[in-house]
Order: C-alpha cells, then structure tokens, then sequence
C-alpha cells in the first residue's frame, strides 16, 4: 500500500509540475516579447508627416466643393499667362460663415487642399442680410473680391504681414487701401461656426499660428503667390 500510495503521490506531483510549468512558459515568452517591442530604441529619425486636407472630410457641401474646384482650375489658367507659382494657390471662399474654415491652400499638382484656416472679412461688408458686400472703394472698410499678388513681407502695426496687389477691376484699390494680408489676436486657430469671428478693415486676417503656416510657402516661393477671394 505505501509504495502504490508513493506512486499516485509520484504522479500527481509529476502532472501539477508539468501543468504550473505552461503557465511559466507563457509568462516568459509574454515577458520577452514585450520586452522587445518597448525598450527598443526610439528611431529619433522618423518625422511624422501632416496629410493633404480632403474638403470631403470636413463635411462641406458640393456647392462649396464645386466652388473650390472651379476656382482653381481658373486659377491654373491665369497662372499659364503670368509669374506665379504653379503649385500653390491661396483661396477664400467669401460665400462661407467667417466661424468656418474658408481660406484654402491648394496645391494645384495634385489638386488638393493642403491647409485650411479662418480668415475675416471687411466690417463694411456686413450688411443688413446674411450676403456680405463688397467694394474697391477707399475707406469703406470691405472686402474686394478678386485676384491678388501676394507681394513683400514687412513689420506692421499686427507685426508680420504681406503687400496685397488687387489684379482685377474689383480690388485695383488695394494696395492704396492699405489692404493686407496679416494675423490678429482675435482670429481663433480653429473654428468656432455657428458663431462668427471679429472683423477687419477690409484685410484678410487670420490668426498668427496660420500666417506662420502660410509663411513657409510664401517665403520659399521663388515666384508670387495667388490669392483669390471669391464669393
């Protein structure tokens, strides 16, 4: 009876050791394999790219998608005839509330919005109905719709801004307007639709992070910058 009993104890023992040591086995190879993945050495050169912005994701309309396209390939066609950038263009759409993002930079080679960002419009331009007004008259503090050559960068009263030269009938005014292209501390980074954003004096604001934004392309451009505010 002992030596049957010393047996089964034998046994016993021999399948609790064999079933604890699974377990254990795991756990080493869970233990390895995380030990792996997070005490590996950062890759210090991996740059995390921004992706183009897509107007579809932003969830505007055709209306406002047709516009922008429009726009564009009118904008690729006066750009064949003249000295400007053929890959960049700047774009404001007047027709969207200023608490949405309605100026665009468009990337003219693989027809894409790379940046968004708000943008003021004139305090003249506020009329008594949702429309906006416009206007290339001195002193009347709108916005004129148009083209425009985005020209050299100074130190303004709003610290950095750029020279706007109105190209059409509708904003040859500009430049003696004092119309320009500058940030402002009351313009939001982000946008705040339903509600509106501050007013200019006829300049297309924007918010000092954006303006840095838009200065990388401005700055490295060879040739002038496009803008167009359209309606």
């Amino acid at each position: 009876m002992e030596s049957g009993s010393f047996r089964i104890k034998t046994i016993k023992n021999y399948m609790a050791s064999k079933i604890i040591g699974v377990p254990i086995v795991l756990l080493i190879a869970i233990s390895s394999f995380g030990y792996f993945f997070y005490h590996q050495p950062i890759n210090t050169g991996f740059v995390k790219t921004e992706q183009p912005v897509t107007l579809e994701k932003n969830g505007y309309n055709k209306e406002t998608l047709s516009r922008v396209r429009q726009k564009a390939l009118l904008a690729k066609d006066y750009i064949k005839d003249h000295q400007f950038n053929k890959s960049t263009c700047f774009l404001i759409d007047m027709r969207l509330p200023s608490g949405k993002y309605r100026f665009f930079v468009y990337n003219l080679t693989s027809d894409t919005i790379e940046k968004e960002g708000l943008v003021t419009h004139g305090s003249g331009s506020v009329g008594d109905a949702n429309e906006l007004i416009f206007s290339n008259t001195p002193n009347s503090n709108c916005t004129s719709i148009g083209k425009y050559k985005i020209g050299n960068a100074y130190e303004g009263k709003f610290g950095l801004a750029y020279k706007l030269y109105g190209l059409d009938i509708t904003n040859s005014n500009a430049f003696d307007r004092f119309i320009v292209l500058h940030a402002f501390d009351c313009v939001p980074d982000y946008e705040v639709a339903p509600q509106p954003i501050c007013v200019s004096l006829g300049c297309p604001t924007v918010s000092a992070l954006f303006l840095q934004q838009l200065k990388t392309y401005i700055d490295k451009s060879s040739k002038p910058i496009l803008l167009w505010i359209y309606y």
